[in-house]
């Protein structure tokens, strides 16, 4: 089979569009990605038996919307040429396009006329993702638009994947009929994310952040509970690794609270060599914040592979994470509370028993939850979509299932 993925992402940092890109490679299928470029790095690469396209370059630094917008609009017309021309020159069998934006299912409109079935994958619901970034309200007609822009990208869509059972209901309240829409979950890649020896630290204990520094992630949060319990955790360092809008400020933060030794940033690490950091870690810490619907319905991706890695982890009590998770596999603490995380941190960091039956907990359900128990149900659903197998029909069976502790 010959499938091409589009996604307004760096590959090399999209957990979710590796995993499904190199199990299709792994099993012998020839696939395209086409994505954004990092200063420095090539048009063209081949990861992993994978041909990455890379046709725009782009920094995270967006705090304007026509400034967001416009990048995504370039990305849509250029994607929309190269795939309707590498399809002329050799047809996809299947197309793969990642929101968000959702709009960017259009680019592949010629393959769709021609027949070639599209499939829209919605890491995160774009409404909400809208209007948490930019502080945009629910009755707003911008957010009342981009709800039309998510049903006509599904309209188009011949099937469409959600990334967790939550959105999963809110797309089948509003946007699509539950036969077209199938949640898979952001399963951790035990061939990435597997337990490995701790490195020597030098006598620190170092407790971890990674991902996107966006306002909803509440990294702020972190760091200044951290602040409050630093002078009794002499020995306790946190890092942060990623980049994001908020990355000037978070510096300016630990520089104010008197943590520029203590709070270390890190620039971007690549996803095959961030697994080795977290891993490293003794603790990992997940701050979202639930003030908006997008904050407290998006799954932590890092949560679940920090649990992979063996690494005791203090998760937000958000909706999504309540909906999957407990409190004998992660230590919860109340959203945007400051005081709860920081006692969370002193708890963990003193007594290392509750961190090792965190663990022990935490890998019974990720044992039963790794990519390799559930990714039949994405290899099913595109093998029907493309005619190559009649096992399992779009929206069918196992993909449905809600994640369940082993």
């Amino acid at each position: 089979m010959r499938v091409c993925m589009l996604a307004y992402t760096f590959y090399e940092s999209d957990a979710r569009v590796i995993r499904y890109a190199s199990t299709l490679a792994e099993r012998g299928d020839s696939v395209d990605v086409v994505a954004l470029r990092r200063p420095g790095q090539p048009n063209h690469e081949v990861v992993n038996g994978v041909d990455v396209h890379r046709i725009q370059e782009r920094t995270i630094n967006e705090r304007g919307r026509l400034t967001y917008v416009f990048r995504i609009l370039r990305f849509l017309f250029r994607s929309l040429w190269i795939i309707s021309a590498r399809h002329a020159g050799r047809p996809y069998d299947l197309i793969h396009v990642h929101s968000v934006p959702d709009f960017l299912v259009f680019a592949a409109v010629w393959p769709k006329l021609l027949g070639t079935p599209i499939v829209l994958d919605i890491h995160d619901v774009l409404p909400e993702f809208y209007g948490s970034k930019f502080h945009v309200s629910e009755k707003s007609l911008v957010f009342k638009l981009l709800v039309l822009v998510e049903r006509f990208s599904i309209r188009f869509a011949d099937h469409v994947i959600v990334a967790n059972h939550i959105w999963h209901q809110r797309l089948v309240s509003r946007s699509v009929s539950e036969l077209k829409c199938t949640p898979i979950c952001n399963y951790p890649d035990p061939k990435v994310f597997f337990p490995r020896q701790k490195e020597k630290k030098d006598g620190r204990f170092i407790i971890t952040y990674p991902g996107t520094l966006n306002w909803h992630q509440g990294v702020d949060i972190a760091v200044t509970a951290f602040a409050k319990v630093a002078d009794r955790i002499p020995d306790a360092d946190l890092h942060i690794y990623g980049e994001g809008p908020e990355k000037d400020s978070l510096i300016r933060l630990a520089q104010q609270l008197g943590l520029n030794t203590r709070v270390v940033f890190h620039d971007f690490v690549p996803t095959s060599q961030i697994a080795s950091v977290m891993a490293n870690s003794d603790l990992a810490v997940e701050p979202k914040r639930a003030a908006t619907a997008f904050g407290n319905e998006a799954a932590s991706t890092k949560t679940w592979e920090f649990m992979a890695l063996r690494v005791p982890t203090i998760v937000s009590k958000t909706r999504v994470h309540s909906y999957y998770l407990d409190d004998t596999m992660v230590k919860f603490f109340e959203p945007d509370n400051v005081a709860e995380l920081a006692n969370c941190i002193l708890l963990l960091k003193e007594n290392p028993e509750i961190r090792e039956r965190l663990v022990s907990n935490a890998t019974s359900f990720i044992q039963a939850n790794s990519w390799d128990v559930r990714k039949h149900a994405y290899l099913d659903l595109v093998d029907s979509l493309a005619g190559l197998s009649s096992e399992a029909q779009p929206g069918q069976p196992s993909s449905s299932r809600r994640p369940v502790a082993g």
